[in-house]
């Protein structure tokens, strides 16, 4: 993992300092992942390909169970970018949060520096974009987040 985020294509993309894509800051990650996940503000997975090969993680946070929402947030390494895998793994973390978590919104941002990410996300069938005058709560939670404009776009359970 840390070795892939260390990459300069993820590293700049996810706005990662060096401690943080470093060993001791990948460790630290992933134990406050499991500690997010323990107290059901976040659900996590690694992404593996068809190698069993660790590529990538996609994360649901900010889990909010009285609105019924979430944000969604996936990185994988620049060498498997443009494979399809960003969309498969979406669409399985999406059914947890739709069926399992019964959510209603889940709410995808990315960086306006980011156009790969937004790209990325224009692709779904299922994704509402610039949902920011919709939800202007949610965008400056995001944007506070990141220290970066940014937009906004939802995936929506009925329409998903």
């Amino acid at each position: 993992m840390s070795a892939l985020t260390s990459a300069p294509q993820v590293k700049d993309a996810l706005g990662l300092i060096n401690y943080q894509s470093s060993l001791n800051g990948t460790i630290d990650f992933i134990e406050f992942i499991l500690e997010q996940e323990n107290l059901g503000q976040q659900y996590s997975r690694v992404i593996l390909n068809e190698n069993k090969d660790l590529i990538g993680v996609i994360t649901i946070k900010d889990i909010n169970n009285i609105n019924k929402t979430c944000h969604i947030g996936t990185w994988i390494g620049h060498q498997y970018w443009g494979k399809g895998y960003n969309a498969l793994v979406k669409s399985k973390i999406l059914y947890t949060a739709f069926a399992e978590l019964h959510l209603k919104y889940v709410f995808a941002g990315a960086k306006l520096s980011n156009i790969r990410s937004q790209k990325s996300q224009e692709k779904l069938p299922y994704v509402r974009i610039g949902v920011r005058a919709q939800f202007p709560d949610e965008h400056k939670k995001l944007e506070s987040q990141v220290n970066e404009p940014c937009v906004l776009n939802v995936i929506e359970k009925g329409h998903f």
